[in-house]
């Protein structure tokens, strides 16, 4: 079972968001730490005249958002939860990936915003920048009334000869097993797949006869679905109900999220390419602009953020 030792939570968060973050830690006997991150004020805040009087407007405000995180917390810490509370000054994206980096975070979360289900939050300059740039897994939380999640679905792209995409596929699947154990959810494995080249092999003058197209299909097919049960049997068993599905994974992964009614999608965010750095792939990017569900995201291991601690 995966296990998380080092949780960051991001506010502003609704209270269901912080309830859980509290439980995962509680669960993984795991430090959790929630921090506002504040724009740094302007220099003349330092020193403002009001009626003759020389104010620190810098401290007056940063010691208002400790007292307001200080009340955010205090319900959880009542109930056993040990929590330290942080207020970070600079751009908001990159103070949380440097926290991050410099105190070996495992976990960030945060709360999606909008009545639009995620899409503005995750496609916001901030969230943005975190999904491209944190190291560690990126856990986008729905507001929900829900204790628990009904509904858990890794996206999986296995691939034998490829050991950082299947190590990046076993974390997937690590993750949302665990969380399914845990919450007692449904869990759910998808892989999309296409023919190379298959748009190819119908253009005129080609001469490729449909029967084969579809033969080679099956054999495509045949081969995508060793390679998944595979990567199944060796990582998780027969917990899951798993989806092989044929199709453009940016178009058949949402359906199949809405179709399932999943409460959380577990996915990668880096591209096919598998370069370490690199942005979010158009795949990925096209995922997370159509689920209207929670979303757990990672990276591969030796992903390494283009943010300094500098």
């Amino acid at each position: 079972m995966r296990r998380f030792k080092n949780i960051l939570l991001l506010y502003e968060c609704d209270r269901a968001t912080l309830d859980r973050a509290a439980i995962l830690a509680k669960e993984n006997r795991a430090r959790l730490t929630v921090v506002q991150v504040v724009r740094t004020p302007p220099d003349t805040w330092d020193n403002v005249d009001i009626g003759g009087k020389a104010i620190d407007l810098r401290t007056l405000v940063i010691n208002e958002l400790e007292t307001s995180l200080e009340q955010f917390v205090a319900p959880a810490k009542q109930e056993g939860s040990r929590i330290t509370t942080p207020i970070l000054v600079g751009v908001p994206s990159m103070e949380i990936i440097r926290d991050v980096i410099a105190n070996n975070r495992d976990l960030l979360i945060m709360t999606a915003e909008g009545q639009d289900g995620l899409k503005e939050r995750l496609f916001g300059s901030t969230s943005r920048h975190l999904l491209r740039q944190c190291p560690c897994p990126v856990w986008i939380m729905k507001p929900t009334r829900r204790k628990r999640f009904l509904r858990i679905m890794a996206a999986v792209d296995p691939d034998p000869e490829n050991k950082a995409r299947d190590s990046l596929n076993a974390t997937i699947l690590q993750l949302a097993s665990s969380l399914a154990a845990t919450d007692n959810s449904e869990l759910h494995v998808v892989h999309a797949w296409t023919l190379f080249g298959e748009h190819l092999m119908r253009r005129p003058g080609v001469g490729m006869a449909e029967s084969e197209i579809r033969r080679y299909a099956r054999l495509e097919a045949e081969k995508r679905r060793r390679a998944l049960e595979a990567l199944l049997a060796k990582l998780i068993g027969g917990t899951a109900e798993v989806h092989l599905i044929k199709g453009n994974a940016g178009s058949v992964i949402p359906q199949m999220a809405t179709i399932k009614k999943v409460d959380l999608l577990v996915m990668g965010t880096v591209g096919r390419t598998g370069i370490p750095g690199f942005f979010i792939g158009n795949t990925a990017e096209t995922i997370l602009d159509q689920v209207d569900c929670s979303i757990l995201t990672v990276k591969p291991e030796g992903f390494h953020s283009a943010v300094g601690l500098t």
